[in-house]
């Protein structure tokens, strides 16, 4: 957001995403793998849905917003898929094996 500031664009994201419904929290990103990003939580499932389906497209401050659904279970699946990578690359230096990655 190289045009406005993530403090000044809070107040824009209240306005912008509170025509859709009530708004239980806005939780904006501070390390530098989350700059840029933000996640709208409503009070309502469906006010969810109803924003995802305006807001994803909109421009604000010359940049344009992809609204997506948070989906948990697929960053869940994530850590587990590299857990038991990893669990297999220390089995694989217990046992002395030296097979190829699949």
């Amino acid at each position: 957001m190289s045009s406005c500031s993530h403090v000044f664009l809070l107040p824009i994201q209240y306005d912008i995403f509170g025509k859709y419904g009530a708004i239980r929290q806005i939780r904006v990103g501070n390390t530098p793998e989350t700059r840029g990003t933000a996640f709208v939580v409503y009070e309502d499932i469906f006010d969810a849905k109803n924003a995802c389906d305006h807001l994803s497209g909109f421009n604000v401050c010359n940049r344009y917003l992809v609204v997506l659904y948070y989906q948990p279970n697929k960053a869940f699946k994530r850590l587990e898929v590299d857990k038991k990578e990893e669990e297999l690359s220390e089995l694989k230096k217990k046992y002395n094996l030296n097979t190829p990655n699949i």
